[in-house]
């Protein structure tokens, strides 16, 4: 067995299950979890349609490289998007469609890192757990930039000594960021890209909940968009993580891609042809129609501003929380301990919560995750205003 599997921590998931053992709530009220970014509004019917229509698409081997109609798709949509140079992002040199982000993230990381030379991997903290376990398996080691109130929950990449980032061969932003919600600037962007031609590392930048964000006359900006805006129209050094599982309310369709520097995809297209992770060749063709329409994406937006607007209002007078730019979490401070806050709640209220500090590593002095938690608003609206009612009901009660 691959010894680096002992050094993988227990999964999230795995630890509230852990935390929730033996508790019975009440069981006249009805289960409500807001623990796991799963989003439940309805899949477009569309997209559904189209799956039917091509389902013959089974008979065939696909693909690793992705049909050219679904590569050209995503290009486009970068280019409409993130306003890039007018052909500087081709679907048959910059583009790869991935099972989604999650797979893709890990497959890259596993591409990306020589254990041979001492590896780095450098992470926000808290985290997506794939950054983690993905470069312990690799054979790397984790340097954690906190991500706190101090520093507007975004990594402060200034504060990094130079000996770290000369072993660093990875570099994983977040943004929008989870679980906060926090959206680096381009400002911010551009620095880490200083520092990987500076260091000559890669950057993998997660931003696979950059279509969910609260202002319509603001959309995050992205890596490649920070490459474009500094005349760096090769990419080089920045791949970009994408997924139609937020964006499109397609979780179960496990679709999105990597864009982003053509070299180093060139080397990642050669690691899945052996990895074996082509994409159906039905979900190919939905995936294109989906990345060509926005209407639905608009929609999916207008939804989470009125579920944000509902729940801040109720929770905003027993709870702390940064107001989130993009994403569907929030990020509260609970006024006890944040596991006893996630096991008091759900024996009194039947709601679950993820504890923050199972999404973060100790690092020196602190945990950045402890005492907050993730409220992961995706059920419809109804349910997550309940589910804010009896918070606030369960926060009230811990002051009596």
């Amino acid at each position: 067995m691959n010894p680096n599997l002992d050094l993988l921590h227990p999964y999230p998931f795995e630890r509230l299950a852990k935390l929730k053992a033996g508790i019975q709530p009440p069981p006249e009220l009805t289960p409500i979890s807001l623990s796991i970014g799963e989003p439940k509004h309805q899949a477009p019917a569309f997209v559904k349609q189209v799956l039917i229509d091509n389902v013959d698409a089974v008979a065939s081997y696909p693909t690793t490289r992705g049909d050219h109609f679904l590569r050209e798709a995503i290009a486009d949509w970068c280019q409409r998007r993130f306003k890039l140079a007018d052909a500087s992002l081709s679907a048959d040199k910059h583009v790869l469609p991935v099972n989604g982000t999650r797979e893709a993230l890990f497959a890259f990381t596993q591409a990306m890192i020589d254990p041979q030379q001492h590896a780095l991997v450098v992470s926000p903290n808290p985290f997506y757990q794939i950054y983690e376990g993905a470069a312990l398996l690799a054979g790397a080691q984790l340097h954690y930039l906190d991500c706190n109130a101090e520093n507007g929950f975004i990594s402060d990449l200034s504060e990094v000594p130079a000996e770290i980032w000369q072993r660093c061969q990875l570099l994983h932003l977040c943004t929008p960021g989870n679980p906060s919600g926090a959206v680096m600037t381009i400002d911010q962007l551009q620095q880490a890209i200083k520092l990987a031609d500076r260091y000559d590392f890669v950057i993998a930048s997660d931003e696979c909940y950059s279509e969910v964000y609260l202002n319509e006359a603001t959309p995050p900006p992205g890596i490649l968009q920070a490459c474009t805006e500094m005349g760096r129209n090769d990419y080089k050094r920045c791949v970009a993580f994408h997924s139609l599982s937020k964006r499109s309310n397609l979780p179960g369709l496990r679709s999105g891609f990597v864009a982003g520097d053509a070299e180093i995809l060139s080397q990642f297209l050669r690691y899945r042809t052996y990895h074996g992770c082509a994409m159906s060749g039905m979900v190919q063709t939905a995936s294109a129609a989906a990345w060509r329409d926005e209407q639905h994406v608009i929609d999916n937006r207008r939804q989470y501003r009125e579920k944000f607007a509902a729940v801040t209002d109720i929770l905003g007078a027993v709870l702390t929380f940064p107001e989130p730019q993009a994403s569907f979490y929030l990020w509260p401070q609970t006024p006890i301990d944040d596991t006893e806050f996630a096991a008091r709640l759900f024996a009194q209220q039947n709601v679950t919560l993820l504890p923050g500090r199972y999404l973060s590593r100790d690092n020196g002095a602190d945990n950045p995750g402890k005492n907050r938690v993730r409220m992961a608003l995706v059920a419809e609206t109804e349910e997550c205003i309940e589910a804010a009612l009896r918070i606030k009901q369960f926060v009230q009660s811990l002051k009596d």
